[in-house]
């Protein structure tokens, strides 16, 4: 059976050239991806089981925003600005947490219910009468697809529906049951010391993978293949090598994970990653889902977030097999954080002339190619002013 999706002929006579180094060290510009990249594009949050019963939250801070994700008394996941209409304080302080019946500003104790509706205000007559929906929670777009939660922070967008976006990979996830899937280890952050496309450009291709990954080479590197991305999706499809398993960790990997019957055979043996435009993943192996995504904090620091999630009925060997994806996984995570410090710090020097991909690398074109059509200021090799960056990015937006 062929395992690919789309049509994946690399084009004859391509531009092998990545983005221009500035792009990686430029504040200017790093405020235009925060426009147009991260706050108009769709998030993975979490997943339906990190919020599971009525009260139950989960937030999110990222390029300025703060999102609260809380599921209603009425079994609805809704999404708002974690911030209170009086004076913009946080309305939940913590990552992750339960309140009982309603939502209290910690700040001056104004109320709202868990559907975003402004229950009251403390001191209600120093205030003239409070429309309840006029000051309601600031909703935010939100759609669930196979269990994950998409949030927006800007209304529209230049995306459609998460359901449209993800269509031509729909009939291969449903296979999964991931929807019905329930938290391994909670969600996970770390920061790396690198501009956030420095990590995108390592996980967008796998020419890398037989070098940097010995794991992965040993797990399955005859077989990887990518996929670049089209219409804002990648995909990258691998199957266990006949003799894998060299290192201790892929060796019991292989010898404990359980034949997984419940999927179809040409995916009993699959891991498969997605990427999602701009910045997120998902990782699919037999015995788990995974999303990841990177979110600059500044020009040279990232900030890494993801969630394994896990069948509610696992064996124990399924268990143990999701423990040991989960090593390999690891250490292939703490090589690529190496390889971007590396990639990275090349941008800085006078010497870097810019990259000169492969065509296992077209997934790293294409992603660019994305960004460019975004921010078309990207297309040029020399850096503009910092101070000329975004009336000079509006100029060519308005001739596309």
């Amino acid at each position: 059976m062929n395992p690919h999706l789309r049509d994946v002929a690399i084009p004859n006579d391509w531009d092998r050239r990545g983005l221009p180094g500035w792009s990686y060290h430029s504040d200017a510009l790093l405020e235009l991806e925060k426009e147009y990249v991260f706050r108009n594009h769709w998030q993975i949050a979490g997943h339906v089981s990190d919020v599971p019963n009525a009260g139950d939250y989960l937030t999110m801070d990222v390029v300025g925003e703060r999102a609260l994700i809380v599921r209603g008394k009425d079994g609805v996941v809704r999404a708002f600005n974690n911030m209170c209409r009086h004076r913009g304080s946080r309305v939940v302080a913590d990552s992750q947490g339960t309140c009982k019946n309603a939502l209290v500003c910690p700040f001056h104790g104004w109320v709202y219910n868990l559907d975003g509706t402004l229950r009251g205000a403390a001191r209600p007559r120093s205030f003239p009468d409070l429309d309840k929906t006029e000051f309601r929670l600031m909703p935010l777009d939100l759609e669930i697809w196979m269990g994950f939660i998409f949030i927006r922070f800007r209304k529209g967008g230049p995306q459609p529906s998460v359901a449209e976006l993800l269509k031509p990979i729909e009939a291969e996830m449903a296979h999964y049951g991931i929807a019905d899937m329930v938290p391994s280890w909670g969600i996970w952050t770390q920061k790396s010391p690198v501009n956030w496309k420095s990590v995108r450009d390592v996980d967008n291709e796998g020419y890398h993978v037989a070098m940097a990954h010995p794991a992965l080479q040993d797990l399955y590197g005859a077989t990887y293949f990518d996929e670049p991305f089209i219409n804002g999706v990648s995909r990258s499809f691998a199957t266990y090598n006949p003799h894998a398993g060299r290192r201790w960790s892929v060796g019991q990997y292989i010898k404990l994970a359980p034949a997984a019957t419940h999927l179809p055979e040409h995916l009993r043996k699959a891991w498969i990653y997605y990427g999602i435009f701009p910045n997120n993943a998902l990782s699919i192996m037999p015995e788990s889902v995974q999303f990841y995504q990177e979110f600059p904090l500044s020009t040279g620091e990232t900030l890494l977030r993801g969630a394994i999630y896990r069948y509610p009925d696992e064996t124990r060997e399924q268990a143990a097999a999701r423990y040991l994806a989960y090593r390999i996984d690891r250490d292939t995570m703490n090589e690529d954080v190496q390889l971007s410090v590396w990639s990275n710090e090349s941008m800085l020097s006078e010497a870097f002339e810019g990259f000169y991909l492969s065509d296992l690398e077209y997934g790293v074109r294409t992603h660019h190619d994305h960004l460019r059509r975004q921010i078309p200021v990207l297309g040029l090799e020399t850096a503009p002013e910092e101070k000329d960056m975004w009336a000079l990015n509006d100029a060519l937006r308005s001739q596309v």
